[in-house]
């Protein structure tokens, strides 16, 4: 799946920079990634998403469900202080972490392309029992989510290949279902095409709450870089919502008011470049 992703988008030109990452000792404690993470991290790298592509297309049981692939992403992050989860509760920001607003990125992206699958988010850091490789780049603040397909066959995961009581066990080619590996693929080719085309997202994003008002002030510092950024959108859901629901375009402005009440929804900002990429959105901290 790397491999043909880097295959398809090393012929294009992004203003990002895409890294494809394999790494080792993942079942040891997630060595590799871990060890990664902590480099970019000292190192001061802009790490904008990493996707993690863990058991896909390995169960070809009538019980599985090619259509979706489960997209795991963490709510309150593991990189968060006392007083930063003091304030998440508050505001009630439990599912508006950076790695919430990959996944819901990665939802637009593939109802935007005919890739096949349908992302199922899944609102918790990993399965039971179970860790993966982005939780590593999470406890380093980075935004990060992890690809898995809908049903897994715990017999072709981490077994010695062999027959036992006429059960064949291992990861072995035969039980790989190739064409839904590829509509994966698909989806991770663009959501980081599309990630890798998007101006950086807007900094600074506050929301006023100097007085009691039904209208509300959004503000922000215009997205770093070399000017990528033409346009800004405001997003807005009901709390309740796992995405989200509405979009309006405000122009090339670092200010807007909206006559909504900040207390009946969940807002965020987002950069838009000439050609209609999007960056994530970013929720707003309050202002007094």
């Amino acid at each position: 799946m790397s491999l043909e992703c880097a295959r398809v988008l090393s012929q294009l030109k992004f203003p990002a920079t895409i890294i494809f990452l394999t790494v080792a000792g993942e079942e040891q404690g997630l060595n590799g990634s871990r060890h990664f993470a902590q480099v970019a991290k000292a190192a001061g790298w802009d790490i904008e998403a990493a996707l993690n592509n863990d058991i896909v297309g390995g169960d070809r049981s009538p019980q599985q469900d090619t259509s979706v692939v489960r997209v795991f992403s963490e709510g309150v992050p593991l990189a968060a202080t006392d007083a930063e989860v003091r304030q998440i509760r508050s505001l009630g920001g439990e599912s508006d972490s950076t790695s919430r607003q990959l996944a819901r990125y990665i939802a637009e992206a593939g109802r935007a392309y005919d890739v096949g699958v349908k992302p199922m988010l899944i609102f918790r850091l990993d399965r039971y029992l179970r860790g993966g490789d982005h939780s590593s780049f999470n406890e380093q603040g980075y935004a990060a989510v992890r690809f898995t397909e809908f049903r897994e066959d715990y017999n072709h995961q981490h077994q010695n290949v062999r027959i036992e009581n006429g059960v064949e066990f291992g990861d072995l080619p035969k039980f790989v279902n190739f064409d839904y590996v590829a509509k994966v693929a698909r989806l991770n080719a663009a959501t980081l095409a599309s990630l890798a085309s998007a101006p950086a997202p807007p900094a600074k994003v506050r929301l006023l709450t100097t007085k009691l008002e039904n209208d509300s002030t959004l503000t922000w510092e215009p997205s770093p870089g070399d000017g990528h950024a033409a346009s800004y959108e405001v997003l807005w859901r009901a709390t309740t919502s796992p995405e989200w629901e509405h979009a309006r375009g405000v122009g090339n402005v670092t200010r807007t008011t909206l006559p909504i009440s900040k207390d009946n929804v969940i807002f965020a900002v987002r950069a838009v470049d000439n050609q209609s990429h999007r960056s994530l959105a970013v929720t707003p901290l309050p202002k007094r």
